[in-house]
């Protein structure tokens, strides 16, 4: 049975008043020397909290979709199938050295996610990384005046735990975009989710290559890339490209687009941080060298000459406000950083009704084509 979904719940309701009506029917009736009744009887309350606390997990999960099957749960996922030495090519050179490689698409088995997303598993080639890959077309991409035309295109990164579908699922991003882009206020952007939690022990890759344990950059860079570009009417140029994060994923769509300006013309950062080690359990953070050189203000400052990139940053004080602001006073022509201070917690609440805003932002940095 899977973790996500409606059956897994109801069972997990049940399961509280059977645990309870079983406690309240066997207490008067342990039998036995005293240690032995009080043992029962504990093992029964446990019992009885356990169910409970599963319950409302299950809950919580469901709303958030934070981990989407049981192997990232129990942290005994590994989406690593090598980890082979990256070559430096351009985004050109990646579309051009294989032939495509066409993939088979199916709908997401989530109810909580639309039933237009769909879903492949992607070999990586570059990275040796495997995992699902959620896509989203936009409304008038099967329009008939729009068959000879290609679409920008939006890698969506979720927060550290976090699933694939939660950026459709729970922050709604396709129901609330579709709307706005049939009035033209935002652009057709086909909206990409990869898998990010590619490692056992519920490690987070910061979303870089980590010699000998991961290619997480490559997978999200150019592996990811390459498969939409094959198998969709996807605009080539990087000038039509983004990125967006939350959280976790903030700071990943921040590095990502400062550190590939031939890949990605801009990124989206919600309550996202600059210092890997930010995140308990971040890769990067573990190695001095990976901390500063993920870092979105180191890749910014060391920068051989300013990324053609825009950045739109925001954050509550102490939860990615300062971080946009120093990313705003390092950036010269022609990066440009927008810094949006917001309110509330560290929540898909707040993150939520930011993506209408964040998605006009990145269609005046990213146009619709006519």
């Amino acid at each position: 049975m899977q973790l996500t979904g409606t059956p897994f719940l109801i069972v997990t309701i049940v399961l509280v008043p059977l645990s309870i009506a079983a406690a309240l029917l066997l207490w008067g009736r342990v039998r036995g020397p005293k240690p032995v009744q009080v043992l029962s009887r504990l093992v029964m309350i446990l019992a009885c909290q356990v169910t409970a606390v599963t319950m409302v997990f299950v809950m919580v999960n469901n709303a958030n979709l934070i981990y989407g099957n049981w192997d990232d749960l129990l942290g005994t996922g590994n989406h690593v199938r090598s980890v082979p030495q990256v070559q430096a090519d351009g985004p050109a050179q990646d579309a051009k050295s294989e032939p495509k490689v066409l993939q088979q698409f199916k709908g997401v088995d989530d109810p909580m996610v639309p039933k237009d997303v769909q879903r492949t598993d992607l070999k990586g080639r570059l990275s040796g990384v495997d995992g699902e890959v959620l896509v989203w077309l936009p409304p008038q991409y099967h329009e008939p005046a729009y068959k000879d035309k290609t679409f920008p295109v939006v890698e969506l990164i979720p927060g550290f735990p976090g699933s694939s579908s939660t950026w459709y699922g729970t922050l709604k991003v396709s129901e609330q975009l579709k709307p706005l882009m049939k009035e033209g206020k935002v652009a057709p952007f086909i909206l990409v989710s990869p898998r990010t939690l590619l490692l056992g022990r519920n490690t987070d890759t910061g979303c870089a290559d980590v010699p000998g344990k991961v290619n997480a950059d490559t997978w999200l860079a150019r592996d990811v890339p390459k498969m939409v570009l094959d198998n969709f009417r996807a605009d080539t140029s990087s000038d039509r490209w983004a990125v967006a994060g939350y959280s976790a994923g903030g700071h990943c769509a921040a590095k990502l687009a400062l550190e590939h300006p031939d890949r990605y013309r801009a990124g989206i950062s919600l309550s996202g941080y600059n210092d890997p080690a930010s995140e308990s359990g971040s890769l990067t953070a573990k190695n001095p060298q990976l901390r500063e050189a993920s870092n979105p203000l180191n890749i910014l400052r060391k920068a051989a000459q300013p990324p053609k990139t825009s950045l739109y940053v925001s954050g509550n004080k102490g939860d990615g406000y300062e971080g946009g602001l120093a990313l705003q006073q390092a950036a010269k022509a022609p990066t440009n950083v927008t810094v949006v201070e917001t309110t509330g917690p560290h929540a898909v609440d707040v993150w939520k009704p930011l993506l209408p805003k964040a998605f006009t932002w990145l269609t005046g940095i990213i146009p619709v084509q006519h």
